[in-house]
């Protein structure tokens, strides 16, 4: 604790921010594969298993909007200490006896933590905008690179202590142990996070809550095709097929998963140094262009290896393996941009309705992921997915590049 008072007060609200969004994290890969492998073993369908998670994605577009707002208005800890709340609720929903657990039910308890994980990520990603001065672009990349690519980092770690801990535990009582933790940590936060960061100098109106910025529009739009191609296989069709088709168990599947997430998040972390940051660069819309562009074909050809019939644990894997690099990087530089490009006071505004459009690709990858896997099989999930990053590509040539983005932060 005395390490901490003696860091300059920014530097410890980032740490704190970073920590509390660090445990909901965790929390939040686990419940995801908990859920995943859980019901998938109890016969549920990928179509059906994609339907658990709709709540948790419709909630999270509208908990963008509203939540930017309620920021903006409340401060940003206030907002990031209701997530961390709720989503110790949402847990405790699942700890009911079986019996109880029907589809939609699981689905209410989805939803709670959509909002959950919603509020604490922007709460979390907004903070950063007001903790660094708008002349050190090159730190503002720097700390939302290390935010974003080590919260991916503990989601990996999270997905496989969701695998471990329904093989150890059973579904019940790891859920029950997540609750107790989380609940435990969230009360330290009600006591650490007391300043009222964020809140806007003139209390924004409701309307407020849709942006009026056009690169702040045109970001948002490319970022919903990017997540809806990521989420389109990874979040449904991805675990389902590794274990029905590999027959990999609940270790394998959590194990593998967390290992790439962990791998992604890392290369998040170091994103600015892929993209020049130490020769003197910082990123831009041509950036956010040729990234997405260099990743639109990897889906597709990941599919046509596997419609070959050449080996699926190679082409598959090592597809994967590649895919998570490259998307890593078209991440962590949407991620700096929609920072860069908010406006400094009311920042939650412009941030949360960036990730609604991100809650938004979400929901299209989730439930197209179970639709076409069950339907047509993995290879067409590659190919929506390939669509998915042309079409964020083309959307991306609109940005604008370093001049344009300078006047649009001052104006």
């Amino acid at each position: 604790m005395n390490a901490l008072s003696a860091l300059s007060p920014q530097v410890r609200q980032y740490l704190l921010v970073t920590g509390n969004y660090w445990a909901f994290t965790l929390t939040d890969g686990a419940l995801r594969m908990l859920v995943v492998l859980h019901f998938h073993a109890l016969g549920y369908s990928p179509l059906q298993i994609a339907f658990l998670f709709l709540f948790y994605e419709i909630f999270g577009v509208i908990t963008n909007l509203v939540g930017g707002y309620l920021g903006a208005r409340l401060g940003l800890n206030r907002t990031m200490n209701i997530g961390l709340g709720l989503q110790v609720a949402a847990l405790l929903m699942l700890t009911v006896p079986a019996a109880w657990l029907t589809i939609p039910w699981v689905m209410g308890a989805q939803a709670l933590s959509g909002i959950a994980k919603d509020l604490n990520k922007m709460s979390a990603k907004s903070s950063i905008k007001l903790l660094v001065p708008d002349n050190q672009q090159g730190t503002l990349y720097q700390w939302v690179a290390i935010l974003t690519g080590s919260k991916n980092a503990l989601k990996g770690v999270g997905f496989f202590l969701g695998g471990a801990l329904l093989a150890l535990l059973g579904f019940t009582v790891a859920v029950l142990a997540m609750a107790a933790t989380l609940a435990l940590i969230w009360i330290a936060s009600l006591f650490l996070l007391k300043k009222d960061l964020g809140k806007a100098k003139a209390k924004p109106k409701f309307r407020d809550i849709l942006s009026k910025s056009r690169a702040i529009n045109i970001l948002s739009a490319a970022r919903m095709f990017l997540f809806g191609a990521r989420d389109v296989w990874f979040v449904v069709a991805l675990p389902v097929y590794l274990s029905s088709i590999f027959g990999w168990d609940f270790w394998k599947v959590g194990g593998f998963l967390a290992a790439w997430v962990i791998g992604y998040g890392i290369i998040q972390s170091l994103a600015p140094n892929i993209t020049g940051k130490k020769r003197g660069h910082v990123p831009d819309g041509r950036a956010a262009f040729l990234w997405a562009l260099a990743l639109a074909g990897l889906p597709a050809a990941i599919a046509l290896g596997l419609s070959a019939g050449w080996s699926p644990h190679f082409v598959l894997l090592g597809g994967l393996m590649l895919f998570g690099a490259l998307f890593a990087v078209n991440s962590s530089l949407h991620s700096y941009l929609i920072v860069s490009y908010a406006k400094e006071d009311g920042v939650s505004l412009d941030v949360g309705f960036y990730y609604m459009s991100n809650a938004l690709g979400r929901l299209l990858g989730t439930v197209l992921s179970g639709w076409i896997y069950q339907s047509y099989g993995l290879e067409t999930c590659l190919w929506v997915s390939s669509v998915f990053v042309l079409l964020a590509a083309l959307i991306s040539i609109a940005l604008p590049r370093h001049a344009e983005a300078i006047l649009n932060r001052q104006t």
